[in-house]
């Protein structure tokens, strides 16, 4: 039997559909270009619109609802759900983990509701053999609440001096792969690398900010005509389907108001993309120097699309305490000042800020919507697949549709590993996911195979060339993803039998996997006297 390949699984962090080079954006990404110009990148793979639940699904290859994590990490449960990953799902580590892998995560975990003390759903307890990151969903860059080794709180360390989270996630995988190289070199590894970038807030090192000064002045309007034309030049999106319209809530950029400020808030925002693709480019390096790089299956994904969150400074401080571990002070003890500012430069550490909606609508061009969502912005991610001795190294575009569920199917493929009914004594849900290797070498796809995803009440359904898709409190939209996939032609009202079909198919599957309506979510919260999370 062949020798069995390495995995490496790195995920972005509210990443939108076209940020990197080789999906159109601005972005320098050479190391993720170079991944995709020997390997495979595929145009319809979803993700399930939020951080927890995105990562639930991709670690377990289960929909979220079924491993507790329906909205995010927080503990509605009873009535609700558990915010933590439950007995009743397996992690990709733990399966590989009896395989014979050694398994490693360095990054964001963001699947356990008690972020203090170590509990059955932390990553060590999940199958991980090595952890390095943090617990919690978001914070500073320069001090990284939960920041964790294996089980042992390690915050102080990020207090000292030129510390930047996505650098340590960076150091901590390379690490981690060199230890495995030097120390088990007959043995193959499975590495998790969960960035945070380039969530909120925007957090970026000067030298990288500085490649972008001035990259972004054109505007959202004239960058989101532009990324579309490299979109259609490299055969990711269909030249027949336009460009959606700006977001309504986003002035013209001819009639925006303090452009130098707006064009420096993307600026900083790929510059943390630009510092994670640099990580990268070490970790394919330390898989080349130890000879194992063509035999790795290296994939790239992010947990949502674009996000247009925006934090008005009247309203900052309140957003970001009721949900963020936020130091008020720097590390040299200057004020943090949370909030969007015109004329305030984000990137420092004593900033604390989002990109806003009309930057995250470039982010998602050409597409509709955004992080939280299931219409395309929402759940449309980059998807980058390296694989020399299995998929062969020549570049390739793939259009089947697939989602995260088929991300631990196909491991489960390509090691051989078993997927099990029990683990630990107690029961599996058996994996929903199918493998994508037969996608990925280029065979058509099930026009039969249904998918399927719901957050906070938004939902959706894709069989074949057909997309029903609604956003909570409103009407079903149908949208034939074949002709029309940046969904400007809702033809629902002209097949009220489709309609029937697939809400019934969705209708069947939100029961199966314990979806909660969201009426009934909104009143645990009412009930329990605290926010809806974000």
């Amino acid at each position: 039997m062949a020798t069995r390949p390495d995995i490496v699984l790195v995920l972005a962090d509210d990443m939108g559909f076209s940020d990197i080079g080789c999906y159109g954006g601005e972005v320098s990404t050479p190391h993720l270009d170079r991944l995709a110009a020997s390997g495979a990148r595929m145009t319809q793979f979803y993700n399930t619109a939020r951080c927890s639940p995105s990562r639930a699904s991709l670690i377990t290859g289960l929909p979220p609802h079924q491993t507790g994590i329906g909205i995010l990490n927080y503990d509605d449960s009873p009535d609700g759900y558990s915010g933590t990953l439950n007995d009743s799902c397996v992690t990709i580590a733990e399966v590989l983990g009896s395989a014979g892998y050694s398994t490693y995560l360095s990054g964001k975990w963001h699947m356990s509701n008690d972020l203090r003390h170590p509990s059955d759903a932390w990553p060590t307890r999940r199958g991980f053999d090595r952890f390095y990151g943090t617990l919690a969903g978001a914070g500073s860059y320069f001090q990284p609440a939960t920041l964790t080794r294996d089980e042992r709180n390690i915050e102080d360390e990020a207090l000292e001096e030129g510390f930047y989270y996505t650098d340590a996630i960076s150091d901590n995988a390379v690490g981690f792969a060199r230890e495995h190289h030097a120390e088990r070199p007959a043995d193959p590894m499975f590495l998790y690398v969960a960035y945070t970038a380039p969530h909120w807030p925007l957090h970026a090192l000067k030298e990288d900010v500085g490649k972008y000064l001035g990259r972004f002045s054109a505007g959202w309007d004239e960058l989101r005509r532009e990324r579309l034309r490299r979109l259609v030049s490299t055969g990711i999106i269909n030249e027949s389907w336009p460009l959606t319209d700006r977001d309504p809530n986003v002035p013209a950029w001819a009639e925006a108001g303090d452009k130098e400020w707006e064009a420096l808030r993307m600026a900083v925002y790929a510059a943390q993309i630009d510092r994670m693709d640099q990580g990268v480019g070490r970790i394919i390096d330390q898989l080349e120097e130890s000879g194992r790089l063509e035999n790795t299956l290296f994939v790239f994904l992010s947990d949502n699309g674009g996000c247009a969150e925006e934090m008005p400074p009247e309203s900052a401080m309140d957003f970001v305490t009721a949900f963020v571990d936020f130091a008020p002070v720097t590390r040299d003890g200057r004020e943090v000042v949370p909030g969007n500012h015109p004329g305030l430069d984000p990137g420092p550490e004593s900033t604390y800020a989002t990109y806003g909606t009309a930057w995250a609508n470039l982010s998602n061009t050409p597409f509709r919507e955004y992080k939280h969502w299931i219409h395309e912005g929402g759940i449309s991610t980059p998807f980058i697949v390296h694989w020399p001795a299995g998929l062969g190294a020549e570049a390739a575009v793939r259009t089947a549709p697939h989602q995260l569920t088929d991300v631990m199917a196909t491991i489960v493929e390509v090691t051989g590993a078993e997927y099990p009914a029990t683990f630990d004594g107690r029961a599996v849900l058996p994996l929903e996911g199918r493998s994508m290797l037969a996608s990925l070498r280029g065979e058509p796809a099930d026009p039969g195979r249904t998918l399927f995803w719901e957050h906070e009440g938004n939902a959706g359904v894709r069989r074949g060339d057909w997309k029903l898709v609604r956003k909570y409190g409103s009407g079903w939209e149908l949208y034939d993803m074949e002709l029309d996939r940046t969904e400007l032609n809702d033809v629902a009202a002209g097949h009220p039998h489709l309609v029937a079909e697939l809400s019934a198919a969705y209708q069947e599957w939100a029961g199966r996997c314990g979806v909660l309506p969201r009426e009934r979510v909104l009143e645990i919260y009412a009930a329990r006297g605290h926010g809806l999370p974000t």
